[in-house]
């Protein structure tokens, strides 16, 4: 598993990032690279911007209960898996706007470093340690790069 914390990962993050154009198609799913560039902004957008309605008692239960464990361990994503709501992106967005959005976010989150991570709350699972926080930065972006082939 690739650390978000460390430069050289965060990087290569990056320079994989820098290897989407405007018009780069997915080998599965129906994002286009645009969606997928402002659905991996979400995941950000819950650390460090306070635009999303934090989950119900009931609903933060039930991410705890049985969500949590598949998001914050090393196996994979499968193809096609599905996404929370507010998650999914319908609208036309910005290419280059959201994909500056990400890089942005990503170093700022390596710059911050894991004693920023460690016991700080999610918004869906109550409070994780940094493993755990980079664990579902990383294998996010890793599987949507993977989804564009980069």
């Amino acid at each position: 598993m690739k650390n978000i914390f460390s430069k050289d990962d965060s990087d290569e993050f990056i320079n994989r990032i820098n290897q989407l154009k405007n018009d780069s198609q997915p080998l599965w799913g129906k994002m286009s690279v645009n969606q997928m560039l402002a659905h991996c902004n979400v995941t950000y957008e819950m650390v460090y911007d306070n635009i999303h309605k934090k989950p119900n008692a009931f609903m933060k239960f039930f991410l705890k209960s049985f969500v949590k464990k598949n998001v914050i361990n090393e196996v994979p994503y499968t193809r096609n898996i599905r996404t929370a709501p507010q998650f999914i992106i319908s609208r036309d967005c910005n290419f280059d706007f959201e994909k500056e959005r990400l890089i942005k976010y990503i170093i700022k989150t390596q710059e911050l470093g894991e004693s920023e991570f460690n016991e700080k709350e999610s918004l869906s699972f109550g409070k994780l340690n940094s493993k755990e926080w980079n664990i579902m930065f990383a294998k996010h972006l890793d599987h949507h790069l993977s989804q564009f082939g980069v």
